[in-house]
């Protein structure tokens, strides 16, 4: 089995809650011979139900609406139709992260609720950048949390990396400047920072990050480069919320959506590309190394719908 494979049938696996749940509500409303204004309706409504959000139910009826169809609708019809209106929402959202600052290294502060998979996704990420060849060094920055610095540590020793870590309690900001100082005098590419995962009380958090940011000026008037977003997605509609909240108080520049286990409802997913137009990185589906990817739209609107596999290829 190809590895190509492999990761198209975990991808398929990840959104198979939301594909299952679009060919339920969809099952028996293509019984007649031509769209009318009920059925067109009961569609939408559908797609409501399956987490793609009213947004870009009403793109797909639009689209339906505005067809010339001649000839009975199969339910294999639609799911393309979807999967080329879910495309072309997720496409222009689809940005790599590049390493490109200069100097170096490119800072990104990980940041996100605690239980979202943030710290795993730190190390995937590192693992994404240690194949294509780049010094990676990690911050354990989420002092608020002793299992979060001893998890990092974990990780770092695994993928052979350089960790800047304190004790539980210490100030993330001192970690940061430390960091960026190594990382500079070692030649490091990246630079991936953990960050506290509070949103109990977004004072405390927007002053941290904030702290954080005024200490990075010093060493490096751009960095951070990049504040990245980790979304649990088996969270739903609450993953909107989050980010309306991160955007606040720490100007999110990405998103990376992790959790995709085949219990997810990844139509958020869509949802959020529609309503926020954030740079979404990468996907995880699993737990290991090798289950975060760089971010497929095509391939993603095509696993939501199920329209390859419904179609027996």
């Amino acid at each position: 089995m190809s590895e190509e494979k492999s990761w198209g049938e975990k991808l398929r696996f990840g959104f198979k809650r939301t594909s299952d749940r679009l060919g339920g509500n969809l099952t028996g409303l293509l019984t007649k011979e031509k769209l009318d204004e009920e059925t067109l309706d009961e569609i939408e409504e559908a797609l409501i139900a399956s987490d793609l959000g009213p947004s870009v139910a009403a793109r797909v009826r639009d689209r339906l609406a505005s067809g010339r169809f001649d000839r009975h609708l199969s339910e294999l019809d639609i799911r393309e139709i979807v999967a080329e209106e879910l495309e072309a929402i997720l496409a222009p959202v689809a940005v790599p992260l590049e390493i490109d600052a200069f100097p170096r290294p490119q800072v990104m502060l990980v940041i996100g609720v605690n239980g979202s998979g943030k710290t795993t996704t730190i190390a995937k990420l590192g693992h994404l950048f240690l194949e294509d060849d780049y010094n990676v060094m990690l911050v354990a920055g989420d002092t608020f949390r002793a299992a979060a610095i001893g998890q990092l540590k974990v990780w770092a020793e695994r993928l052979g990396v350089p960790i800047i870590a304190g004790e539980e309690g210490g100030d993330a900001a001192s970690l940061v400047f430390e960091g960026v100082k190594r990382g500079t005098e070692i030649g490091t590419d990246v630079l991936i920072v953990d960050t506290a995962g509070r949103l109990q009380n977004k004072s405390h958090l927007m002053d941290e990050l904030s702290k954080i940011r005024r200490v990075l000026g010093r060493l490096n008037e751009d960095a951070p480069h990049n504040v990245i977003l980790v979304l649990d997605a088996t969270t739903g509609q609450n993953a909107l919320s989050q980010i309306e909240v991160f955007k606040e108080v720490a100007n999110v520049t990405g998103l990376v959506m992790t959790k995709l286990d085949g219990t997810a409802r990844g139509g958020v997913l869509v949802a959020a590309a529609e309503k926020f137009g954030l740079p979404i990185h990468a996907i995880g589906v699993g737990e290991s190394l090798e289950d975060l990817r760089p971010f497929d739209p095509r391939a993603v609107a095509r696993a939501i719908t199920a329209a390859d596999e419904f179609d027996g290829d």
